[in-house]
């Protein structure tokens, strides 16, 4: 975990350079049911992008699935295992949600508790346009969700994740019956 807070410092400290130009990064989601390309926005949610990066340069999301499918809705991983186990993460990251993005369909936001500032590594994937999710003022029930990527490439295996027919399992509700693994995040361009 030490690793992974040194290379969030040093990421954080990169894309805030005085004078630096944030540079298009996109990564690839390489999932069990087929490849998700998302194009982060370092301008627009410069830490949340920087925690995000850090975890797929760590290898974090491997193995990781897609465990809460709502049709209708969302699409949420990068937190849990095949049998519901949470992974250990670092401390949370202030809540950007404020940023003027908006929870569309196809954009991509952080995952969290009740608490604002509780996001870590799990993220969802609107399928619609979620506006009950956009920041509204800076109060607990008006934060919002932190969106900082969009689905540029893979919409058709978002939407096939989120047909898949769910249970169940541990406890939680709208788990895939077939998990939806997370195999690999790569970082494709910088």
């Amino acid at each position: 975990m030490k690793k992974i807070a040194i290379i969030i410092a040093v990421v954080l400290l990169l894309s805030t350079s005085l004078g630096a130009e944030p540079r298009i990064s996109k990564v690839r989601l390489e999932t069990s049911m087929g490849n998700i390309v998302l194009t982060l926005d370092a301008q627009k949610a410069p830490g949340t992008v920087a925690n995000f990066l850090a975890y797929v340069k760590s290898g974090f999301y491997e193995g990781t699935i897609f465990h809460r499918v709502i049709k209708g809705f969302m699409i949420q991983g990068g937190g849990l295992t095949e049998d519901i186990t949470r992974k250990a993460t670092l401390p949370p990251v202030l809540n950007e949600a404020n940023n003027g993005l908006k929870n569309r369909a196809g954009t991509v936001a952080m995952a969290r508790t009740g608490a604002p500032h509780s996001a870590t590594t799990q993220f969802f994937i609107n399928t619609v346009d979620n506006s009950f999710l956009d920041h509204r003022s800076k109060s607990t029930q008006g934060w919002g969700y932190c969106v900082f990527a969009e689905v540029t490439e893979g919409m058709s295996v978002v939407r096939s994740i989120e047909g898949t027919r769910t249970t169940v399992r541990n406890g939680r509700q709208d788990v895939p019956r077939t998990p939806v693994f997370i195999k690999k995040v790569v970082v494709i361009s910088e």
